[in-house]
C-alpha cells in the first residue's frame, strides 16, 4: 500500500509523461501543461488509487490514465474559476494564474481542453468498456450541471445573498463535493465493488468533500498566501457565502469536526461491510490541520 506522498509521486509523473505525449506542443499544450503540473496536492487521484488499492487492485497504466482523468477536469475547473468573469484570482499554487501568463483567450481554451481531455482518458485505456462506461457517467454527473457547475452557479447567484447552513451545504455538496464523491467512487468501480459498497464509498467522499470545503473557507480567514498557494481574505470582500461567514470561525470548526466524525463512521462501516482495512483513509483525513 503506497502512502500518499508516494502517490502523488506516481501521480505527478504519469500527469507529466502522459501529457506530453498526448498533447501537440503548441501554446495551447503550453498552457494546459502550466496549470496541471503547477503542482497541488493530487488528492482527487489519490483518493481513487488508494481505494483501488484497498480492493486489492493494481496500479497499472490503464488504472493510472483513469484516476488520473479527474485531475485533468479539476485543473480546468480551476482554470476557469480565476478567469476575470468569474473570481478573477492572480495566484494558484503559489504562481501566476493561468490566464495572467496565456491571456484570458488561450486560459479559456486550455481549460476546455483539460476538460475534453479527461474524458479521453477515461475511455482510451484497456479496462472494460462497461467499467470505462460508469466512469465516464459517473464523472459526467459530478462535473457537469447537476454537479459541480451546478454549484459553481449556485456560488455566483448567491453573491450578496444570505444563504441558510443548508442552502450552503447543498452549494458545496455539488460545487466541491460531487467531484470528491467521484474520485472515491471511482476506485470501487475499476475494482468492480457491489452497489451497497459504492455507496458507502460515495458517502465517505461527501463527507470528505464537506470537510474540504469548511475548511478551504476557514483557512481563508485564518490562513496565510504562502500556505495556501493563492489569495486570502478575499471570500468576505467579495460577499461569499462562506461557513465563517455564516457561522464564526468556531462554529466552523465545530462544522468541520461533524464533516470528520460522519466520514470516519462511512470509513467504520466500510471495513465492516467489506472486510477490507481503509486505515489508508486516515492519511487523508489528516489535512485537515488548523
Amino acid at each position: 500500500m503506497l502512502e500518499l506522498k508516494e502517490l502523488k509521486e506516481q501521480i505527478d509523473q504519469f500527469l507529466e509523461q502522459q501529457m506530453a505525449s498526448d498533447i501537440d506542443q503548441t501554446t495551447l499544450a503550453s498552457s494546459m501543461e502550466y496549470s496541471v503540473n503547477a503542482g497541488g496536492k493530487r488528492l482527487r487521484p489519490a483518493l481513487t488509487l488508494a481505494t483501488v488499492q484497498i480492493f486489492g487492485g493494481q496500479l497499472n497504466q490503464d488504472v493510472m490514465k483513469a484516476a488520473t482523468a479527474v485531475e485533468l477536469l479539476h485543473t480546468y475547473s480551476l482554470i476557469h474559476d480565476d478567469l476575470p468573469a468569474m473570481d478573477n484570482d492572480d495566484l494558484r499554487r503559489g504562481k501566476p494564474t493561468n490566464h495572467k501568463k496565456f491571456g484570458a483567450g488561450m486560459a479559456t481554451l486550455a481549460g476546455d481542453g483539460l476538460l475534453t481531455m479527461a474524458f479521453q482518458w477515461l475511455t482510451d485505456n484497456q479496462l472494460s468498456t462497461e467499467t470505462q462506461a460508469k466512469l465516464t457517467l459517473a464523472l459526467a454527473k459530478a462535473a457537469g450541471p447537476a454537479g459541480m457547475v451546478a454549484g459553481q452557479a449556485r456560488d455566483i447567484e448567491g453573491e450578496h445573498q444570505n444563504l441558510t447552513l443548508e442552502q450552503l451545504r447543498y452549494l458545496h455538496r455539488q460545487k466541491t463535493g460531487a467531484l470528491l464523491s467521484y474520485a472515491v467512487l471511482a476506485g470501487g468501480i475499476i475494482t468492480k465493488q457491489d452497489s451497497s459498497t459504492q455507496k458507502l464509498l460515495t458517502d465517505f467522499g461527501a463527507q470528505f468533500g464537506l470537510a474540504f470545503q469548511i475548511y478551504d473557507d476557514l483557512m481563508d480567514v485564518i490562513g496565510t498566501a504562502k500556505q495556501m498557494g493563492k489569495a486570502v481574505h478575499k471570500d468576505a470582500g467579495e460577499h461569499k457565502n462562506t461557513y465563517p461567514g455564516l457561522l464564526g470561525v468556531q462554529g466552523a470548526e465545530k462544522q468541520l469536526h461533524l464533516a470528520l466524525k460522519q466520514a470516519k463512521e462511512s470509513q467504520r462501516k466500510l471495513t465492516e461491510k467489506t472486510g477490507c482495512d481503509f486505515s489508508a483513509y486516515d492519511q487523508f483525513l489528516a489535512y485537515f490541520k488548523l
